[in-house]
């Protein structure tokens, strides 16, 4: 839960270089066109270190229903393998709070995925809640 009104946790939430700062790891991320992206993570998982070089786009967005939908396109080219994610979000408010719940369906594909699944996984699932912590200090913090 934030503890701020729907509207100014969805500025924030599409202000996607601001909210991308929240992602642990993220170097940069840069616009590319109409609600597209560029940028790279570098994520440790075990003793292997990724640099995932992508795209990504708000594919579905309605600001009144509080609900969004963003696809991410990146690669490794070091390892070998790439990753497709889509986070499906809704903001649901509740009196002076919003919660904010991230849905995930993350494909790894090449050779990334002898990392084991499982491992991306809960990596993916900590980024994620990292992110959604992070937000919610941004948000009340103004």
């Amino acid at each position: 839960m934030v503890a701020a009104p729907k509207d100014k946790v969805w500025a924030r939430l599409m202000d996607i270089p601001a909210a991308a700062r929240c992602v642990p790891g993220v170097a940069s991320v840069r616009p590319n066109g109409k609600e597209r992206y560029q940028g790279t993570l570098a994520v440790q998982i075990g003793p292997v270190r990724l640099v995932l070089d992508g795209d990504f786009a708000i594919i579905a967005r309605d600001e009144a229903a509080g609900t969004a939908s963003i696809r991410a396109d990146a690669k490794d080219s070091r390892v070998g393998g790439a990753i497709r994610a889509t986070l499906d979000l809704a903001l649901v408010e509740k009196e002076a709070e919003t919660q904010l719940r991230i849905g995930t369906d993350l494909t790894v594909m090449g050779r990334l995925g002898e990392f084991g699944q499982a491992s991306i996984k809960r990596k993916a699932d900590q980024l994620i809640q990292d992110f959604a912590e992070c937000l919610a200090r941004q948000v009340t913090m103004r």
